[in-house]
């Protein structure tokens, strides 16, 4: 690869984003801790705008352009996201980027580089069909499966963040080559703040795979409130209403760490979860976690977390019940969280994902060389 004028060893990452999901978070605290290794972050922006709060922050991390453009699982046809992976690439020409690093499969469909590119899959409307809804995505979505699969084959590495998500994956795609797993991270300070007596909950509750109407459901059979945090209403009209569950609306990053901080017990009743980032910071918080049993989260707190079925709110409500009835246990759990979150700090993710770029740029510089 080229230097573009910069010093030797600096890289320049384009790395496509958007404001609606967890995809915010991780790209902010990657791409802060990406610093430390001499590569920089300019942020291709997809999707609806981000509040001003957003904008300043990825300002302080790298650079924010945002284009033009939907997310595939926003629109209803893919001639509506046909321009994304030419967008995206212009603007990587433009930026002098080394490297490619696409959040969602689609963006890499058919695209016309020589940069190197690395997908992450989060998730996706064909992974998230076969856990939601038990069934493959319906015909008039099977353009999604045919994109990420184009994408997946244009791809030099394709990322998965958990083990569990990976062979979501093939078993939804097939063979997937060059697949890795890097889990997801924090960068939150760990903290041992006095705790008060709630459940606290966080997600994008419009969303069935978050499963709100079960966690609602349980929350009128606990004896601590239950706070639950996050949009309520989709980008495309869906909603979702808490009846029980005491909603604080969507909250700025500041803020839900500040919950989260206070919180003794967190939940996620999720049905789908790639990996489960509001997980994990709560670990970081040394809140006891009460999660669904599901792949993905048995794979990363199996032994630090209590688990419950999560298509029952009575077996959801005895577990916070049981915690709030034992501070010893509650307390116990805590540390065990906290002490198992520390395996996904924002440095290892920094440091596998410079190894994955570093030998992306190998195979780049063997293939110039032929």
């Amino acid at each position: 690869m080229s230097e573009h004028g910069r010093s030797k060893g600096h890289r320049r990452v384009l790395m496509t984003v958007d404001a609606i999901g967890g995809v915010w978070r991780y790209a902010m605290d990657l791409a802060a801790a990406l610093k430390s290794n001499n590569i920089e972050v300019v942020f291709a922006g997809l999707g609806p705008f981000p509040a001003d709060d957003k904008v300043a922050e990825a300002g302080r991390v790298g650079k924010l352009v945002w284009l033009d453009a939907p997310l595939d699982w926003t629109v209803e046809n893919e001639e509506a996201v046909a321009e994304v992976p030419r967008l995206i690439a212009d603007l990587a020409r433009r930026e002098q980027a080394d490297l490619l690093h696409l959040n969602l499969p689609s963006q890499a469909a058919g695209m016309e580089t020589k940069l190197p590119i690395a997908v992450v899959c989060h998730s996706c409307v064909v992974t998230w069909f076969a856990a939601v809804r038990g069934r493959e995505v319906p015909k008039d979505w099977q353009w999604q499966y045919r994109l990420n699969q184009e994408g997946f084959a244009c791809a030099d590495t394709v990322i998965a963040p958990s083990r569990s998500h990976a062979r979501a994956m093939e078993a939804a795609y097939g063979t997937i080559g060059n697949l890795q797993v890097v889990h997801n991270a924090s960068g939150l300070e760990a903290s041992d703040e006095p705790k008060q007596d709630f459940v606290l909950a966080a997600g994008r509750w419009w969303d069935d795979g978050k499963n709100g109407d079960v966690l609602d459901k349980a929350a009128a059979m606990t004896r601590w409130p239950v706070a639950v945090a996050g949009a309520t209403t989709g980008p495309n009209g869906q909603t979702m209403r808490f009846r029980h569950a005491d909603h604080r609306g969507e909250l700025s990053h500041e803020r839900m760490s500040a919950l989260l901080r206070q919180a003794a017990v967190v939940a996620s009743p999720s049905l789908y979860e790639p990996f489960g980032l509001a997980a994990l910071e709560a670990a970081r918080a040394g809140a006891a976690l009460v999660l669904s049993d599901i792949p993905t989260y048995r794979e990363i707190w199996d032994g630090a977390a209590l688990f419950a079925d999560p298509h029952r709110p009575d077996a959801i409500a005895d577990t916070f019940n049981t915690l709030a009835d034992d501070p010893q246990l509650r307390a116990a759990f805590g540390r065990k969280a906290r002490a198992r979150s520390a395996a996904f700090s924002v440095e290892a993710q920094a440091e596998a994902m410079c190894s994955i770029y570093c030998g992306m740029c190998a195979r780049d510089f063997s293939t110039a060389a032929e």
